[in-house]
């Protein structure tokens, strides 16, 4: 291959590859602008993982977009220098040809990292969304004896993965997603989840603020307290005996523990649930943009 036939071929590669690249995104933003709104938003509530699903699939998008604009360089590069696209560049100075290159590999590498970058992404928010999706199905079944599910739940500190209301009481599930291990196990200390053989930590101070949040906008709204219990799902893991009566850890199979999790100091009277039920309705509706 000699130099002109190269830079010429990328060249003309390069060029088209970037003119199908802003098409692709152009038609996406297209399409997320145009027809956006929900059927029947205002009866569509959010699903488990609702936000990890959006996540994943505009990572999908992206990665789709990324692969295509590859295949379609490769193609245009070989075509292009099947054809004699050197001529584009005959009686240039070598090192005019060099720099050229140098930039195109630049820009390649620059493509190779955002892929690279969104491929990672993407497998991470899969493993959440997938975790939310399997604590969130077992709530679904659960609900139907002890209260009513809510997912995605915003508050001022941050989103609340699942929330129960029931008679008796109120509880914040939040999913803590880390890949299984063989003989993997998990227990609370303190404010830190303790993952074993490993060693790892996973911090939960951030999850006691969303709910100390979320306690106030029902404080606010009812005009007392009430006390939102917490849980800690970590789906994939042995759970180790816990030191915390705040908080229960749990994972997806011994979910229903939380059954038999309440004190009667905590419990609702009717026009509080259905109070509540009516600010998370309003919450936790579909909106255009999926969330």
């Amino acid at each position: 291959m000699d130099i002109e036939g190269i830079s010429g071929a990328a060249t003309v590669a390069l060029t088209s590859t970037l003119v199908f690249f802003l098409i692709a995104k152009s038609w996406q933003l297209i399409n997320r602008t145009v027809g956006s709104n929900p059927s029947f938003s205002d009866s569509i509530m959010r699903e488990a993982a609702q936000r990890f699903r959006d996540e994943f699939d505009r990572l999908t998008r992206a990665q789709s977009i990324y692969l295509s604009a590859g295949l379609v360089f490769a193609v245009l590069f070989v075509s292009a220098y099947t054809l004699n696209a050197e001529r584009l560049f005959i009686g240039y100075p070598i090192w005019q040809l060099y720099l050229l290159l140098g930039a195109l590999g630049v820009a390649a590498l620059l493509a190779g990292y955002r892929l690279g970058k969104t491929v990672l992404h993407r497998r991470q928010v899969r493993l959440l969304r997938d975790a939310n999706i399997a604590i969130g199905h077992q709530l679904q079944r659960m609900a139907t004896g002890l209260g009513r599910a809510y997912h995605d739940v915003e508050t001022s500190a941050g989103i609340i993965d699942h929330i129960i209301i029931s008679h008796n009481g109120a509880y914040a599930i939040n999913v803590v997603a880390r890949p299984s291990a063989r003989n993997g196990t998990v227990e609370l200390r303190g404010s830190d989840l303790i993952f074993n053989p490993s060693g790892s930590t996973h911090s939960i101070v951030e999850t006691g603020a969303r709910i100390a949040s979320l306690e106030r906008e029902f404080r606010r709204l009812l005009d007392h307290r009430v006390r939102v219990r917490s849980v800690i799902a970590v789906p994939g893991w042995d759970i180790v005996e816990q030191n915390c009566d705040d908080t229960l850890l749990v994972n997806e199979r011994n979910l229903p523990m939380l059954r038999g999790w309440k004190n009667k100091a905590d419990y609702l009277m009717n026009e509080d649930v259905d109070a509540l039920h009516k600010m998370l309705t309003s919450h936790c509706k579909l909106t255009a943009n999926g969330n």
